[in-house]
Parts: structure tokens; sequence; C-alpha cells
């Protein structure tokens, strides 16, 4: 049978204290159920921890030794503890979030500044990707949310609408349609276009408003990133339609934006979480931050604003 974490809590006092009386009154117990513990850790052990006498408590070689090891154990069953207790608070662990590119970047950093503030020892983890595969991660429990668009409910995620994202003509920037305040989707369907590759939610919308104005030429061409389909833009081979969240991930290259309508489409962006899946408290503390922004009514960049 092994040592338990009372009779060497007990025997470490003792041995620190060098006294049972002094011992017991540190831990508020009796000295006789010290006394009891320390002879059963020292039968258990088959050694002699102490030599003692009617006025002092001393230990023996193996007492030393004993002292040390049980030191570490009850120092670590506290820190341990300690650590738990910090889990069950939503104080410290690791939250991971499976998100879209454009919201890893500009959306989530000042909401997990926020969150962090309060909250030194919990990890966020971003796991960026598009929208099948951020899904993905929810459903086999890599991440414990995610915030991205998703295509067709499913009853294995539950959704909750986040922000609206509206798309933007982006131009070149000597292009004549800059001129102009407002660009259709049929302005757009008669100059050469510059996609998002096909496995990005960008391209399905973007595919389903040309739909709607019965424009259905193939793009001049396509890029799986943003940055590659901002410097085509940028060098005057074509035109594009971005969202406006992810505008910052076009590069360096000069490129103007100009509202889209006719129709105006909107990326609406959810926090998806897998159904009857019960939270960490963390990760609960991290969606009540972001709750927390939208009620408050949190400045968002341009051509993003919060679901009601």
């Amino acid at each position: 049978m092994d040592a338990t974490l009372r009779q060497l809590t007990a025997y470490a006092a003792v041995a620190r204290a060098a006294s049972f009386t002094a011992a017991a009154a540190e831990m508020h117990v009796s000295q006789s159920s010290l006394s009891r513990a320390v002879a059963d850790l020292e039968r258990l052990l088959g050694a002699q921890l102490l030599e003692r006498d009617t006025r002092n408590v001393q230990l023996t070689a193996a007492g030393v030794e004993a002292l040390r090891i049980a030191e570490q154990i009850v120092n670590a069953h506290r820190a341990g503890m300690k650590e738990l207790r910090r889990f069950l608070l939503g104080e410290s662990g690791t939250v991971a979030v499976a998100t879209l590119p454009s919201v890893a970047a500009v959306l989530l950093p000042q909401v997990i500044s926020r969150f962090r503030t309060g909250r030194p020892h919990v990890t966020v983890r971003i796991l960026d990707g598009l929208e099948r595969s951020v899904l993905d991660r929810v459903l086999s429990g890599d991440a414990d949310f995610a915030i991205t668009t998703v295509g067709k409910s499913s009853v294995q995620l539950e959704q909750r609408p986040l922000v609206r994202d509206r798309f933007v003509a982006v131009l070149p920037t000597h292009h004549p349609l800059t001129e102009r305040t407002e660009v259709s989707w049929e302005d757009l369907a008669r100059e050469p276009f510059l996609a998002v590759g096909r496995d990005s939610s960008v391209r399905r919308l973007t595919d389903a408003a040309f739909a709607q104005v019965d424009a259905h030429e193939e793009p001049a061409a396509e890029a799986g990133s943003i940055a590659t389909v901002g410097g085509l833009v940028a060098a005057g081979l074509g035109v594009s339609a971005l969202p406006a969240l992810v505008l910052p991930l076009t590069g360096t290259g000069q490129v103007v934006c100009r509202d889209l309508v006719g129709p105006v489409v909107d990326r609406r962006l959810d926090i998806a979480l897998r159904a009857r899946r019960t939270l960490p408290l963390a990760a609960h503390r991290l969606l009540e931050t972001l709750d927390e922004l939208r009620v408050q009514g949190h400045e968002l960049p341009d051509g993003v604003a919060w679901s009601e």
C-alpha cells in the first residue's frame, strides 16, 4: 500500500517543526492523530524516521530522505491543485479557435488582447484555414469553436451570428471605374476578373453574385492567397471583389476600393460550436469577451458590422 498524502503532510510538518505539539497546532489537528499518521508511515516504510524523547524530535538518516521526498510530493500536489482551480475558473489552460485568415489577422488580435488582460495564464491557439478545414477542426474537437462562414447549416453545429462583412470592388489605381463612388457586379463582369481559389468562401460568394446578374465568364486568373490577388490587381491585370475584412491582407500594392452594388453582398461570419459539447470555462470566457465587444459596439473596420 502506498503512503497517503495525509501521512506525508503530517510527517513533513512534524519533521520541519521538530515537534509534535507545534506541528499539531500548525495543522489544527490533535497531537494524537498526528502521532498515529507518522507511526503508520513508519510501519508502511519499515523504517524509523524520527527519534523521540520527552522534549525533542530528531530525524534519522531515513527521516531526512523521507522529508525531502515528502516535501516534493506535497508541494507538487499543492501546485497541481492550484493549477486545477485556475483551470476550473477559466484562468488557465488553452483555448483553440479555428478561423479564417482574415479573422485571425484583423478581428481576433484585439479580442485576445482584452481577454488575456485578466487571464495571463490562458493560451489562445489560433488555427487558421479555409472554411471547410475550419469547420472540420471544430467537428473533430481540435478547436473549441470557430469563427467562419458556414455554407450550409448542420445538425452537428451550433451557430451564432457575429459580424457581417461587405464585399467591395478592388481596382487598380488608374482604372476608369475608380471615378465612380459605386461599382456594380455587372461592371466587374465586363472586366478581367481576378478570383480567389475555388476552395475559399470568398469564391463561393463571388460566383453566386455573378450568377445573380447572369454573368458566367471564367476568371482571367485565380489564386489561393488574398495577397496574390491584391498583387495582381495592383499590377493592373484585372479587378476583383473582396470582403472588407480581408483588405488588410491584400499586400503592399496600391489598389482602390469602391462600394459594390447590384446586388450588395455581405459575408456572414458566425461563431460555430460543435452541438451538445461542453466547453472548457476558458473558452466560455473568450466567447463572453467577444459578446461584450459586440454589445459595446466596439469599432470594426469600414465595411464590417456586428450582427444583431
